[in-house]
């Protein structure tokens, strides 16, 4: 049992990446620092929970305090828990004759005389149902209300009266089923190859993974189980819609399912075939989406009907490929040969501008063409957002900052489609 005279100290810059690590930590924590440094995040050592709930707020006293003072539990790379004494401090560095900020220490000091359960810091419901959220990466479902939304914008434009709510909520539900099922099993299969584990420089959480595993909110398998029990869900809601008259769902859900599973399943691991990845999230996430949308509305579907879903396709698309630019070099050391692995972080950026940039002009032509209503030009007023997004990349593509421009994307994607669902409703 370790005392009072073993301390770890452990520096990280402002993400948590772990900087340096002394011999007190090795003993206390059992990682060697070959397996930390540079590897791995201070949040290893710590319960998921209290990573979501207490660790910011810890921080934000050591900084706006000088330091943070408090009793808590840690976990150890053998997965035992112990209570523990942590003084967090910032740490400083001049640059350009500034004092700037760029980390901070933390000094822990093993309890042994107190139990883990009395130091342990509470966890509270809003917590625990937002760690629900981060193990389904619950707020990227926008990818898959956006298409819905615009989908069903086209289907009353195109006649379907009176509206058909019930369809309607068949539809989004299953569709947001389906989205879970992939962003689950996309972590479980991201994990077990490595993808994941590997990767120390992503952008929580715009990539990288959800990180509920190596956070301990669920195991690998528990989060396998919930992708397979979503995608159930989804199934049960496709074969209700076809119950209803809509026997051409099981077509669209089909390709769903098979594109949710197989992105990052083995053997097929269709994330890292040069592009094959980035076309089928356009497609599912856009012409497929909102074409099959369209479809259990009204019982038809067109050629005309997929052309709404082009744009909404370009912009997620967008989404996927910022989102790959500080993933690349753990995505190429895992074999996931994405586009932006196979350009390069520098050519990348232009594959970018040429998604947003066919996403506008898809609209402006169609309008032109008269395949869509001219009130659908309304979705060029996130042009500027756009364009702003487009600069911070070319400027800041190879750099932390650009996390402002993933997050920025995701926007762009939402204000984009709620503008043409209120276009095409017009």
């Amino acid at each position: 049992m370790l005392d009072r005279d073993v301390k770890s100290t452990i520096t990280c810059d402002l993400e948590g990446r772990i900087e340096t690590y002394n011999a007190g930590a090795e003993a206390i924590f059992g990682y060697g620092p070959d397996e930390v440094i540079g590897k791995k995040r201070v949040s290893l050592f710590s319960p998921g929970l209290t990573v979501l709930e207490h660790v910011p707020s810890w921080l934000k006293t050591a900084r706006e305090e000088g330091e943070y003072r408090g009793r808590t539990v840690f976990v150890r790379k053998d997965g035992s828990r112990f209570a523990a004494e942590i003084r967090i401090t910032p740490t400083f560095k001049k640059i350009d004759g500034q004092r700037v900020q760029i980390g901070y220490c933390g000094v822990t000091t093993p309890l042994p005389e107190v139990r883990p359960a009395e130091a342990a810091q509470p966890a509270s419901l809003a917590t625990r149902l937002f760690a629900r959220l981060v193990i389904t990466r619950a707020p990227f479902l926008t990818a898959s209300i956006v298409p819905v939304l615009v989908g069903a914008a086209w289907a009353f434009a195109r006649g379907a009266r009176p509206f058909p709510w019930l369809l309607f909520a068949l539809t989004m539900i299953g569709a947001l089923a389906l989205h879970v099922a992939a962003n689950t099993l996309n972590d479980y299969f991201d994990w077990i190859s490595g993808a994941d584990p590997g990767n120390n420089d992503y952008f929580l959480p715009y990539s990288g993974g959800s990180r509920s595993i190596e956070l301990g909110l669920i195991t690998p398998d528990g989060l396998r189980r919930l992708g397979l029990v979503a995608l159930a869900v989804s199934a049960i809601l496709g074969l209700s819609l076809v119950a209803l008259g809509r026997p051409l769902v099981l077509l669209f859900g089909a390709i769903g399912a098979f594109s949710a599973y197989f992105y990052t399943a083995p053997p097929l691991r269709l994330v890292a075939r040069k592009g094959l990845g980035e076309l089928l999230i356009g497609l599912n996430f856009g012409l497929l989406l909102v074409a099959g949308t369209v479809y259990a509305l009204t019982g038809t579907v067109t050629a005309i009907d997929f052309l709404p879903g082009l744009p909404i396709g370009l912009l997620i698309t967008a989404v996927l490929w910022i989102n790959q630019f500080p993933d690349m070099a753990a995505d190429e050391a895992a074999g996931k040969h994405n586009l932006v692995v196979v350009l390069g972080l520098e050519r990348a950026r232009f594959g970018y501008l040429l998604l947003l940039a066919g996403a506008f002009a898809t609209v402006a032509l169609a309008v032109a063409a008269r395949w869509l209503p001219p009130a659908a030009l309304l979705m060029l007023l996130a042009l500027p957002l756009g364009a702003f997004t487009t600069w911070w990349l070319f400027r800041h593509y190879a750099e932390r900052h650009l996390v402002k421009a993933n997050a920025y994307t995701i926007g762009l994607h939402v204000v984009a489609g709620l503008l043409l669902t209120a276009g095409l409703l017009i």
